[in-house]
């Protein structure tokens, strides 16, 4: 009997949980729907406040979504504590370090832009986003044979893409290598024919 009446309320106290989260998800849903509708119509500070009762030291999902709303709020200040509070919580996501990379280049600290990138690649050595912008972070710092590195990851993926070929083109040229830079720069004039900046690179291997 005894053991009947242990199973009994072990079974209520689980058909309660699951009843207990599913009330909440509800909420939650109508929350981010309503966040979602006030985004749209650009009230920023109402689709903040839509789900700002929400916010707790776990929940990702309204850490990475005030971290976007702030950021188009023009308050880069919270919308960094907010994607880094997202990080803290998915460390291997690439989703919130994307995000982190906003307002951070909006504030052009670049230095951590790339610490961003870096960490993605980290996690995801083969992403084209983050090789493209770190290479080109370190092209305009003149690291011209870690550019090579990054933009070479985003042609071998992307064969047919003109920014890759142009960029590892020119990466290529200010390392030296010119007699290595020209194929790039001849085929970023097939995909995109006339462009000066791949004329220009392509009369310097010359």
């Amino acid at each position: 009997m005894e053991i009947l009446k242990k199973t009994f309320i072990a079974v209520f106290l689980i058909l309660f949980a699951v009843q207990l989260q599913a009330q909440t998800n509800a909420v939650l849903q109508k929350a981010f729907r309503n966040s979602y509708v006030d985004e749209q119509n650009k009230n920023y500070t109402a689709a903040i406040n839509d789900i700002y009762p929400y916010l707790s030291d776990n929940s990702y999902e309204v850490n990475i979504r005030l971290g976007w709303l702030h950021y188009l709020n023009k308050n880069y200040t919270a919308s960094q504590a907010y994607y880094q509070k997202a990080i803290s919580i998915k460390p291997d996501a690439i989703e919130p370090k994307f995000g982190f990379v906003k307002p951070l280049s909006f504030l052009q600290s670049w230095d951590k832009v790339l610490e961003q990138y870096l960490a993605i690649l980290k996690i995801d050595p083969q992403n084209t986003q983050a090789n493209y912008w770190a290479g080109v972070i370190y092209y305009n710092r003149k690291q011209y044979d870690s550019a090579v590195r990054c933009f070479r990851v985003v042609v071998t993926l992307y064969p047919f893409d003109y920014d890759g070929n142009h960029m590892l083109g020119w990466s290529t040229l200010m390392a030296g290598k010119k007699t290595e830079a020209k194929p790039f720069f001849e085929r970023a004039l097939v995909i995109k024919p006339a462009d000066a900046s791949s004329i220009d690179g392509l009369n310097r291997c010359n």
